[in-house]
């Protein structure tokens, strides 16, 4: 899809994570109420009870953004809204979606790709009463590059900035907390207004990204993580942004102020978060036409939503089927329960979906440190075995690391599937002329059911070309805490082992833009996601051409060039897309009671349940 850059208000119009997982739950009472309602229904449920199977890493602290968490982030969009959100609903069925206005009215864009000017909303307030202004997304983004230690990939990977100019610290933060961002004084105002930072303010209502080379889909790294805007005069009230070796843990559980239709009424750590509806809403008069525009922006429709941490599935299952919760998040060990039942749903990825499953293999460290041995291990595994043992058959094929809703930049090569092919990928080990063959050490996450499935293949399949596999099992949030930069991973490269899947569970998005899944697993400026330890020349061409040109059909060619390396380099085996939500399981509902609801933007890198103010329900 062609794309211009033009120096007025633009919509890009982008082949992006398709989110609209409209859905159905067990319909609770309904009771009148006085808030007035923007959407079709008259009444709103009392209370909507969920079940996850995960608490979220960093607690609630939003403070963690910066490194892309917390994750499952529960308070997206519902607490916390973004400067751009998409239409989650425009051409669904071919997973094109539009960035839209979210918190940002409109944006314009600079002939050449580098200056971004975000116009915002003038009516918003956080649920505090605090106004929501520029000023806040300055000291948010400059709180952000402050606590990333001014990493020139503090969004998300992105390494988009001139960090070189940046006069950002702790005298600049108590200098602005003088007089704070609601009314600035004018040396406050002189700093937040410098046109030699790469962010910078205009006046009130009006924002700056100077960007150091054209980045074509910028907007669509501001739809979650940061780009969800909190009250940073509150995190200024309240202690600050902490350091960046030590964040500030005050706000774990006590979350900070957003500008979203919930505000969170109680939280218990490791056991659930409590929502209640803000009466205060800025859009809480929204009709039903434009909450129909922007359905993120909905000002839900229950009072109070409770979501329940619950680690044993038979335990959701049984909330479920009785009726205490109305959704669930569901895995193997009642899926066949589930999928054979039809009294309930389930969601199911369409096959442009971007959560994806990969073997990670170590280029860093004896023996996958070599070609042909990474080569033989991609061509003896067996694809169809893990398809059907550990996803229960629900799994597309995929070819890394594009996702397959950026169509125009999918597999540009053309690239074949790793296939199952015992005898090359033995010609392929003979060939290395390895002199013995080393134990591998293979980590997953104890708690991913799939995982020790699929390890336990893979185990097998090696085992044909006379490698020993040891599985080091531990927990996922362990897993995910040892993971961070590609500088740092290949400083210590022997802390990973050879073998891993993923980061222990399935990868999803964390922006909405095709430069993603480059920019995270291949690259040298990646914060978090590298963890092959890759780096090829020819590759890393093609992942800074998304942020160096504007030049589609070069970045096409560059990076078309790169995948057939990146296929001969072999750093990660694609195991492939995932149907089901969770891998070996999804979100479930009862037919008869949930309506719809719309899932994360990016596909569940930002939440993995339901987007709580978008649930509707039958009837209501």
């Amino acid at each position: 899809m062609s794309k211009q850059i033009l120096a007025a208000v633009i919509v890009v119009i982008i082949v992006v994570v398709a989110v609209a997982g409209y859905v159905i739950l067990p319909r609770p009472t309904t009771t009148n109420s006085t808030m007035p309602s923007s959407s079709t229904s008259s009444s709103l449920v009392n209370t909507l009870v969920i079940d996850a199977n995960n608490w979220p890493a960093g607690d609630l602290n939003q403070l963690n953004s910066v490194n892309e968490i917390p994750w499952p982030n529960w308070l997206t969009y519902s607490v916390y809204q973004p400067l751009v959100s998409i239409n989650s609903t425009a051409e669904y069925g071919q997973g094109i979606v539009q960035y839209l206005p979210g918190l940002a009215e409109n944006w314009t864009a600079s002939a050449d790709g580098r200056t971004y000017t975000f116009n915002l909303r003038n009516n918003v307030k956080f649920s505090n009463g605090d106004p929501f202004n520029a000023y806040q997304v300055w000291m948010e983004m400059y709180g952000f590059i402050y606590l990333s230690g001014n990493s020139t990939g503090w969004l998300e990977s992105y390494p988009v900035f001139d960090m070189s100019t940046v006069k950002f610290g702790p005298s600049t933060i108590a200098l602005i907390n003088q007089t704070g961002l609601i009314n600035p004084s004018q040396q406050a105002l002189s700093i937040m207004m410098d046109q030699s930072q790469p962010i910078y303010v205009t006046g009130p209502y009006q924002i700056v990204f100077h960007l150091a080379s054209p980045f074509l889909w910028f907007p669509g790294a501001l739809i979650v993580y940061c780009g969800l805007m909190f009250d940073t005069q509150w995190v200024l009230e309240h202690g600050g942004f902490g350091t960046p070796a030590q964040f500030n843990t005050y706000f774990n559980l006590h979350p900070i102020p957003g500008s979203g239709p919930y505000v969170v009424s109680s939280v218990l750590e490791n056991n659930y978060v409590k929502f209640a509806q803000d009466p205060n809403y800025w859009a809480r008069n929204w009709t039903a036409a434009e909450v129909q525009a922007n359905p993120y922006f909905d000002p839900g429709h229950a009072q109070n939503v409770i979501i329940y941490y619950k680690g044993d599935d038979v335990a959701r299952y049984t909330d479920l089927s009785s009726g205490t919760a109305q959704i669930a998040d569901l895995a193997a060990s009642s899926w066949k329960i589930i999928s054979t039942n039809p009294q309930y749903s389930f969601y199911v990825t369409p096959p442009w979906g971007s959560a994806a499953d990969m073997l990670v293999l170590n280029t860093q460290l004896y023996p996958t440190n070599i070609t042909l041995v990474r080569q033989a291990i991609v061509h003896a595994i067996n694809y169809t075995d893990i398809e059907q043992e550990a996803f229960h058959g629900y799994l597309n094929p995929w070819v890394g690391p594009e996702y397959p809703v950026f169509k125009d930049y999918y597999n540009l090569a053309n690239s074949p599937s790793y296939t199952y092919n015992l005898t090359l990928a033995k010609e392929d080990l003979a060939k290395a002329n390895l002199p013995s063959l080393p134990t591998l050490t293979f980590r997953i996450a104890s708690d991913v059911s799939y995982d020790s499935v699929i390890a336990d293949i893979i185990q097998s399949d090696l085992s044909q070309l006379g490698f020993t596999i040891n599985i080091v099992s531990m927990p996922e949030s362990q897993l995910l805490a040892s993971f961070g930069s590609y500088a740092f991973e290949k400083q210590n490269p022997s802390a990973f082992g050879q073998l891993q899947l993923s980061q222990g569970v399935a990868w999803y998005p964390s922006t909405a833009t095709p430069a993603e899944p480059w920019v995270d697993f291949l690259s040298v400026h990646s914060t978090w996601g590298n963890t092959a330890i890759y780096y090829n020349p020819t590759v890393q061409k093609c992942i800074d051409s998304f942020t160096s040109t504007t030049d589609e059909s070069l970045i096409k060619s560059l990076c078309t060039t790169a995948q057939q390396q990146l296929y001969e380099d072999a750093p990660y085996g694609w195991i492939g897309a995932l149907k089901l939500w969770y891998g070996d399981g999804s979100i479930v509902w009862q037919k008869s009671v949930i309506n719809s609801f719309l899932l994360d933007p990016v596909f569940g890198g930002q939440d993995s349940d339901p987007i709580i103010n978008t649930v509707t329900f039958v009837g209501s």
